[in-house]
C-alpha cells in the first residue's frame, strides 16, 4: 500500500518511444524482475498470451500498444508507478496525458535505428511538460547495434546534453554484459531469464575504456553542475556517491540525459536501468506542480505532497471497465480515503469515493487510502478526462493537457438499424475516454462524422465498436480536414438594412481582413480599432460574434477559415433600428465581402512521413512518395535499410500502407504525423471548388 512508502521512495515514470523500439517488452521485463509477474510473454507471442501490459485483444493481434496501461512494482525499496505509453502517432494523446502526470520518463531508443521521427515527437512532449528522463538504448543484441552512435544522435537530433553512463561488453550477437564505470564493476545476467546478476571485476581488455568512460561522465556532468565542476577544475578526487548525486541533480534540473544500454528481449541490463530510475529520477516532492486558484484570479499555487494539506488530484484518463467507469487519478497534494467526499472543480459536483484501486494492467488491488504522489484509479466517479478534484476547502484547477486538432474525418453509421443504441453508447464512451476522438452530426447530410489523428486511429475505434459493442459499422470515404485562408488584404464596408414595419434592422461595419503570418495559420484575431464611437461599445461583442460565425464556413469549399485578422475601424448605427442581431449579420456579410477581395485559397494538412524499408526497394519507396505529391526531405541508409523522410499531403496518403507493403514484399513500414497546413495546387483547388458548387446546386433542387 502507498502509505508504507515514504515519498522519497516513490517514482512515477512513463516509458515512451518510437513504435517497435521494444518498450512494452521492457515493461514486461521490469514486471518480471520486480516479482509482479511470474513468467514472460512476448508482445507478438506464439503462445497467444501476449504481453501483460497489452491487455486489449486488438493490441495483442496488432502487436502494438493502443491505450497507455498503468501498473506499479517495487524494486529494492522503491515503489515505481509505471505507465507504458503507445509509440504510434495516432495515439499521441495517450502519451500527452501520461506525461502530464508523470515525474520522470524513460526514452527507449533502438540501438540500430537510433532517434526516429516518433522519438522526436515524444521528446517534444517531454519538453512540453518538463519531464526529466533517462535514455535506454535497447536491442543491443541486434546486428548493427551501436550504443555510441545512438548517444551521439541524442545530441545531434534532439539537442540533449547526453552522458553515456555505461560501457557495453561486446555488441550484436556477442553482447554479454555491461560495465558501470562510476563504480568500476562489470555485470553479467545469468539464468534462463537473466534474473541472476553476477558482479565481476572489469575485464582487462575493457580497463582503459572504463577509465575513459568515468572521466567522460565526470566531464559531461561538470559542464552542467557547478558543485562537480568546482572539484573537476581543481583535479580533486571524486567519489562514486558525489558523482551519482551530481548526475541526479543535473538530470532533475533537465540539464542532462543519462544514457543506458541493454537488451530487454535478451534479458540484459534491465535491472541496472531500474537502479538508475531509483538513483536519478525525481520523487514526487522534487517536481514543481502548480494549480490555479480560482478564488484568487487564477493565481499560481505550488502543490506539495504534504498529506495534511487540502486534497488536490487530476483525472487524467478514463476507461470503461467491467464495473463502470474507471477514473485514473494522480494525487498531487493531501490524501483521500475510501468513503470521502471529493469535489469536481469543473462543475462543483460533490461525489463520494466508493472504491480506490491500484492498477496492474487490467487487474486491480484495493487500497483504503492514498497520498500525494500516488497514481490510483477510482470507481463510480463520473467526470471527464482532465478534471481536477479537491476536498472542497480549496477551489484549485490544474492546467489540462495539450490536445492536438483532428486531421481526418469519416462518415459512419451502424450497419443494422437495431445497432443504433449501441452505436451511440460506443461513441459516447470513446469521446469521454479520448479527447482527440471527436464526433459531430453534419446537419446538411444528416450523417454522423467521427474525426481523429489518422486512419489507424479511426480504424481501431470502428473495430472496437464491432468487438466491444457488437455493432458493425459502415464507413464512408475518409475526409481530410481542409481549411481556407486569405493571401492578401481585403477591404469591406457593409451596411445591413432591413425595414419590416415597426422597428427595422440597421448596422454598418467597415474595416479590412489581412492574413496572419504563416506560423499562425491555425489561429485568428479580432481587432477593434473603432474610435469616436461610430459603432457603440455594446455592439462590438456582436460584431466579433458575426466574425466568429463567418469563420466556421468559408465560401470556397465550405471548410473553416483560419489565419485571418479581422480589423474594424469604422461603421454606423441607428438610434432605434440598431441591435445586436443587426450588427452580427452586418459583420458576417462584411467578412464575406472582404473575404472575396482577399484572394482566398484552400489549405490542406501536410504530413511528415518516415518510411523504412530494405535498401533493395529504395527506388520504389521514393517513387511512390513522389507519385503522391511528396517532397523528399532526406534519405539515409542504415544497416541495409533505407529511411526516407518526406512531407506528403494527407489526401494522397489514403491506402498507402497497402501500396507500401506490396512494393516492399511486406517489409516496409511507415509512421506519419501532422506537420503543417499548406495551399492546395491551383488545378486541384479549381476542381474542389467546382465539386462544392455542384453539391450546393444539387442540395437546392
Amino acid at each position: 500500500m502507498a502509505s508504507s512508502f515514504p515519498i522519497e521512495r516513490i517514482r512515477n515514470i512513463g516509458i515512451s518511444a518510437h513504435i517497435d523500439s521494444g518498450k512494452t517488452t521492457l515493461t514486461e521485463r521490469i514486471l518480471y524482475y520486480t516479482g509482479r509477474i511470474h513468467e514472460i510473454h512476448e508482445v507478438r507471442g506464439k503462445d497467444g498470451v501476449g504481453a501483460k501490459m497489452d491487455s486489449m485483444d486488438l493490441e495483442r493481434e496488432k502487436g502494438i500498444t493502443i491505450q497507455s496501461a498503468a501498473t506499479y512494482c517495487v524494486w529494492k525499496d522503491t515503489n515505481i508507478n509505471i505507465i507504458d505509453t503507445p509509440g504510434h502517432v495516432d495515439f499521441t494523446i495517450e502519451v500527452e496525458r501520461a506525461l502530464r502526470v508523470l515525474d520522470g520518463a524513460i526514452l527507449v531508443l533502438c540501438s540500430v535505428s537510433g532517434v526516429q521521427s516518433q522519438s522526436i515527437t515524444v521528446d517534444r512532449q517531454m519538453r512540453r511538460y518538463k519531464v526529466p528522463r533517462l535514455a535506454f538504448v535497447n536491442k543491443m543484441d541486434r546486428a548493427g547495434a551501436n550504443y555510441a552512435r545512438v548517444g551521439a544522435q541524442l545530441g545531434e537530433k534532439l539537442g540533449h546534453h547526453q552522458v553515456m553512463m555505461q560501457v557495453p561488453i561486446g555488441a550484436e550477437e556477442r553482447f554479454e554484459g555491461i560495465i558501470d564505470p562510476i563504480i568500476g564493476k562489470a555485470y553479467y545476467f545469468d539464468g534462463e531469464n537473466g534474473e541472476h546478476i553476477r558482479e565481476e571485476e572489469v575485464p582487462a581488455e575493457y580497463a582503459e575504456a572504463t577509465k575513459k568512460a568515468r572521466h567522460d561522465i565526470i566531464e559531461g556532468v561538470a559542464n552542467v553542475d557547478d558543485l562537480l565542476a568546482e572539484k573537476f577544475v581543481h583535479d580533486a578526487p571524486i567519489s562514486s556517491e558525489e558523482l551519482k548525486a551530481a548526475v541526479r541533480r543535473a538530470t532533475i534540473a533537465l540539464k542532462m540525459t543519462p544514457v543506458f544500454c541493454g537488451s530487454a528481449y535478451k534479458n540484459k541490463g534491465v535491472q541496472l536501468l531500474l537502479d538508475a530510475v531509483s538513483d536519478y529520477l525525481p520523487n514526487p516532492s522534487e517536481v514543481v506542480n502548480e494549480a490555479l486558484d480560482q478564488k484568487n484570479n487564477e493565481a499560481k499555487v505550488v502543490l506539495t505532497s504534504d498529506p495534511e494539506k487540502p486534497f488536490v488530484g487530476l483525472a487524467f484518463k478514463l476507461e470503461d471497465g467491467r464495473y463502470g467507469q474507471l477514473t485514473y487519478l494522480r494525487i498531487y497534494q493531501g490524501h483521500v480515503s475510501k468513503g470521502d467526499f471529493i469535489y469536481n472543480q469543473s462543475n462543483q459536483r460533490k461525489v463520494k469515493v466508493p472504491r480506490i484501486v491500484r492498477m496492474h494492467a487490467n487487474e486491480m488491488n484495493d487500497v483504503e487510502e492514498t497520498y500525494g504522489g500516488d497514481i490510483v484509479a477510482l470507481f463510480g466517479v463520473e467526470c471527464a478526462s482532465g478534471d481536477t478534484f479537491t476536498d472542497g476547502t480549496v477551489n484549485y484547477t490544474m492546467t489540462s493537457m495539450f490536445v492536438p486538432d483532428a486531421v481526418i474525418s469519416l462518415a459512419v453509421a451502424p450497419k443494422e438499424r437495431t445497432g443504433q443504441a449501441n452505436f451511440s453508447k460506443a461513441l459516447n464512451r470513446f469521446t469521454k475516454e479520448d479527447p482527440t476522438f471527436r464526433v459531430h452530426r453534419d446537419e446538411e447530410s444528416a450523417q454522423t462524422i467521427i474525426s481523429g489523428m489518422g486512419e489507424l486511429h479511426l480504424e481501431i475505434y470502428i473495430e472496437r465498436m464491432k468487438r466491444e459493442y457488437g455493432c458493425e459499422v459502415v464507413a464512408g470515404k475518409p475526409q481530410v480536414a481542409y481549411r481556407e485562408t486569405i493571401t492578401q488584404r481585403g477591404e469591406f464596408a457593409y451596411t445591413h438594412k432591413k425595414q419590416t414595419g415597426g422597428s427595422g434592422q440597421f448596422g454598418r461595419v467597415c474595416g479590412y481582413l489581412e492574413p496572419l503570418p504563416p506560423d499562425a495559420v491555425q489561429h485568428d484575431e479580432f481587432v477593434d480599432d473603432i474610435t469616436g464611437g461610430s459603432i457603440p461599445r455594446e455592439f462590438i461583442p456582436a460584431v466579433e460574434k458575426g466574425f466568429r460565425e463567418a469563420l466556421k464556413k468559408g465560401s470556397l469549399i465550405g471548410f473553416p477559415v483560419t489565419g485571418v485578422r479581422y480589423v474594424i475601424n469604422d461603421g454606423a448605427s441607428h438610434a432605434v433600428d440598431s441591435s445586436e442581431q443587426a450588427f452580427k449579420t452586418a459583420a458576417l456579410m462584411a467578412f464575406r465581402e472582404g473575404y472575396d477581395a482577399a484572394k482566398p485559397v484552400i489549405l490542406e494538412p501536410i504530413m511528415k512521413v518516415e518510411v523504412q524499408a530494405p535498401e533493395d526497394f529504395q527506388g520504389s519507396v521514393v517513387g511512390q512518395l513522389n507519385q503522391r505529391r511528396g517532397t523528399i526531405l532526406s534519405t539515409e541508409n542504415r544497416e541495409g535499410y533505407v529511411v526516407a523522410v518526406a512531407e506528403v499531403p494527407l489526401n494522397s496518403m489514403f491506402g498507402y500502407s497497402t501500396d507500401l507493403r506490396s512494393a516492399t514484399q511486406g517489409k516496409g513500414e511507415f509512421t506519419m504525423e501532422f506537420a503543417r497546413y499548406s495551399p492546395v495546387p491551383k488545378a486541384e483547388q479549381e476542381a474542389m471548388m467546382k465539386a462544392y458548387r455542384e453539391k450546393l446546386l444539387a442540395e437546392r433542387k
